[in-house]
């Protein structure tokens, strides 16, 4: 019997986003496609600089003045690309929850908790400030703030570090979107904290069902908590797939050069370090643009390579069983 596959929550096909730089427009995301799930959490893994946040950002219409985006990003099958920026704002407050990696700079600091929270609710889901303020409260209990109906008339600079995370996904889910992008949501965190947080994100993905697009340069995170990875590097994608299973057996020589300088739980040991620094914008070679760090490198490598279903590498590792 056949099946249908069911429609992508977010649906990201030739994704490009450039900027003007020195009088040019400069790449710093190229041909990005992937897709997210319902009740799926896809990791975007790379160092600084790869083009992570860019992407993550771009889904959203939050690019840096003067950007260029290009392809097309279908959310629940419509092109979000395609609509007017006001329209666009309107979708990506109620479909699209957006979890920034620093609070203190993404939630306002003269407004209190409450004011930024049903100012939300009554714009998206058209609630009476009397309905949107027990929502609210409904909203930080469930994200384990203790006294939440105080915490609404706090400040962001009267909330711990822990806290203030908590905050922005509360407000991340308030409208029940169908995806949520988490930009290193914990990477401000101490380890106790983040474990929290992730149990905490982990429980809303399962409880709503949320497809859930995870940016983070932690790979353990990423092998303990997302179904599916996407490693970048100089803001292309070079190696997809279930996320254990790349972790374990990584066939591109940058994926397998992050997990190798992975700690080992009581091991000690001198991490191997990749060779030299992500290229500058402007700056990618025109070949593969892994070539000046990578040791497989050869003369083939001066030639771009395709990206197959699941890899860009002329000279992947082999798979281990």
């Amino acid at each position: 019997m056949n099946t249908i596959a069911p429609t992508p929550v977010l649906d990201v096909q030739g994704l490009s986003v450039h900027l003007p730089l020195g009088g040019r427009l400069v790449p710093v995301v190229t041909e990005m496609s992937f897709s997210v799930q319902a009740g799926e959490a896809v990791a975007l893994v790379g160092e600084s600089g790869c083009g992570k946040s860019m992407t993550a950002r771009a889904l959203i219409g939050l690019s840096p003045p003067g950007a260029q985006v290009g392809g097309r990003i279908l959310l629940d099958g419509v092109d979000v690309a395609s609509l007017s920026a006001a329209h666009r704002r309107r979708l990506g407050g109620g479909r699209i929850g957006f979890i920034f990696q620093e609070p203190m700079t993404a939630l306002h600091p003269t407004l209190a908790i409450g004011t930024q929270m049903t100012d939300t609710l009554r714009l998206h889901l058209k609630f009476s400030a009397a309905q949107a303020r027990e929502r609210a409260a409904e909203l930080l209990d469930r994200v384990g703030i203790p006294r939440a109906r105080g915490v609404l008339d706090l400040y962001v600079h009267q909330l711990s570090g822990g806290m203030r995370q908590r905050v922005m996904i509360a407000m991340a889910l308030s409208c029940k979107p169908a995806l949520v992008i988490a930009d290193e949501p914990t990477t401000a965190l101490d380890v106790t904290i983040q474990a929290q947080v992730l149990h905490l994100l982990g429980e809303m993905r399962r409880e709503m069902g949320l497809a859930m697009l995870y940016i983070t340069h932690d790979l353990e995170v990423v092998a303990d908590f997302c179904d599916r990875a996407i490693v970048m590097y100089a803001g292309d994608r070079v190696e997809t797939g279930p996320a254990r299973h790349l972790l374990q057996s990584p066939r591109h020589p940058y994926t397998h050069g992050l997990v190798a300088a992975i700690p080992g739980h009581g091991q000690v040991r001198r991490l191997p370090a990749i060779p030299g620094q992500v290229p500058a914008l402007g700056d990618w070679p025109d070949g593969c643009r892994f070539v000046p760090r990578c040791a497989q490198a050869t003369t083939k490598c001066q030639t771009r390579p395709a990206f197959d279903s699941a890899l860009r590498c002329w000279h992947p590792l082999e798979a281990v069983a």
